[in-house]
């Protein structure tokens, strides 16, 4: 596994930097957010991700080790792969996509060319119980921060775990449900995906 490349910021274009080190050319898949600190270096440190699948070998390059937790957070989600993660982290950083994910604030990431409400709330639903072990955010940031996830989704996530569910199982059974329903029929459809 390549952990980071330091060397020469060679060449660079919308999604896409490549640093040469000791003679060799890395391209590093990468966001805009990661470009914009780095096209303007001449030398340059990428903490990289190596995704491998039966057809290619891709390499994925970011400037600071937040951005690749984020990144690598998105695409253990089903549904979400490498090419939706760059589009999220693209739009905003990882400390906003945080405190998007612990607001449950899922219409931000809708922004995003590619990711639509179904994606965006599975990735809310899975990874809020995770987002907030992990980051502090204060309460003052929740509040001001605009909830979006309704609290009968909420709830209803909430009910289904007590029947046993991990917060996984329960948020990709939830993904595309009406936020708006009743718990009651949240809770049936959830139960009727996790059957």
């Amino acid at each position: 596994m390549i952990y980071s490349l330091h060397g020469e910021l060679t060449h660079w274009e919308t999604g896409l930097a490549v640093v040469e080190c000791g003679g060799v050319g890395y391209a590093c898949r990468t966001t805009m957010n990661t470009l914009s600190k780095i096209r303007e270096l001449g030398e340059v440190t990428l903490y990289t991700y190596l995704h491998v699948t039966e057809n290619s070998l891709d390499l994925f390059g970011f400037a600071d080790n937040a951005e690749l937790g984020a990144f690598k957070q998105l695409i253990s989600i089903s549904g979400v792969g490498p090419k939706a993660a760059l589009s999220i982290l693209s739009d905003i950083t990882p400390s906003k996509l945080a405190l998007c994910i612990a607001s449950g604030d899922y219409k931000t990431l809708t922004k995003s060319p590619g990711i639509g409400a179904k994606i965006a709330q599975r990735i809310v639903l899975e990874l809020k119980d995770k987002v907030a072990k992990e980051q502090k955010i204060s309460s003052a940031e929740l509040q001001s921060a605009a909830p979006i996830m309704g609290d009968n989704l909420t709830e209803a996530l909430t009910a289904l775990q007590t029947l046993g569910f991990t917060s996984a199982q329960c948020g990709t059974a939830l993904s595309g449900a009406n936020p708006t329903s009743s718990v009651e029929d949240l809770i049936k459809y959830g139960l009727k995906n996790l059957a």
